[in-house]
């Protein structure tokens, strides 16, 4: 799936890896999408704030990100971890589509479009322990491509199935764990595929629900 933004992307990060502060996220661009967005459920009573939507090169809102719990910095997995976030990756189900020019084919969204989407964003804000910063890139750019791997083949022996509430309604997602922390995806029937990814939260316990009013996270 090819969007115009990061795959999902973040505040940009200050040096030493702390998360600029928020001011510049708005609630514009959701507001813009034709799809419903969800979050976690009334049952988390934490912070909630708004992250960024991608958009296909037709200009088109096809996902974007909610945050809950503690905003995170670029960790490293070895270190003692105190943050507690856990974060909802709406995107649109799309079939391939004409572009708005017609100039060509814009690709389909999927499960794995979620679950590739919520691998990336996870690890986004991990630091591997033993790694040089100059060679951050690289590895990202090989734990990126495991990532779609993973995500296209959802019903390898890397996935397990956890049902969770969907608007109150047990829902059947994918669910992997790593060293980072943990991914989920699946689809809801409003027309929408979500992924989840998050650390010092367990999965467990999570249920997502539409949000009824996205202009509250302003």
């Amino acid at each position: 799936m090819e969007t115009t933004s990061q795959a999902v992307a973040q505040a940009p990060a200050a040096e030493g890896g702390q998360q600029v502060p928020s001011a510049r996220r708005t609630v514009d661009g959701y507001l813009l999408a034709p799809f419903p967005w969800y979050g976690l459920d009334e049952a988390f009573t934490g912070p909630r704030w708004l992250m960024q939507v991608g958009t296909a090169a037709d200009g088109a809102v096809e996902h974007g990100s909610i945050g809950h719990g503690d905003e995170p910095s670029v960790r490293n997995e070895a270190s003692e971890d105190k943050e507690k976030f856990a974060v909802v990756v709406t995107v649109a189900a799309n079939p391939s589509r004409r572009s708005a020019d017609g100039t060509g084919l814009l690709e389909a969204t999927s499960v794995s479009s979620a679950a590739w989407l919520a691998g990336v964003g996870l690890l986004s804000f991990t630091w591997p322990g033993s790694m040089d910063h100059s060679l951050r890139d690289d590895w990202l750019d090989q734990q990126t491509e495991t990532a779609w791997a993973l995500a296209d083949d959802l019903d390898g022996s890397d996935w397990s199935t956890l049902s969770l509430p969907v608007d109150g309604v047990p829902t059947s997602f994918h669910y992997r764990e790593s060293e980072f922390g943990w991914v989920l995806a699946g689809s809801t029937p409003e027309g929408v595929h979500v992924g989840a990814y998050g650390r010092g939260m367990s999965a467990y316990g999570l249920g997502f629900a539409m949000i009824k009013d996205i202009s509250a996270y302003e």
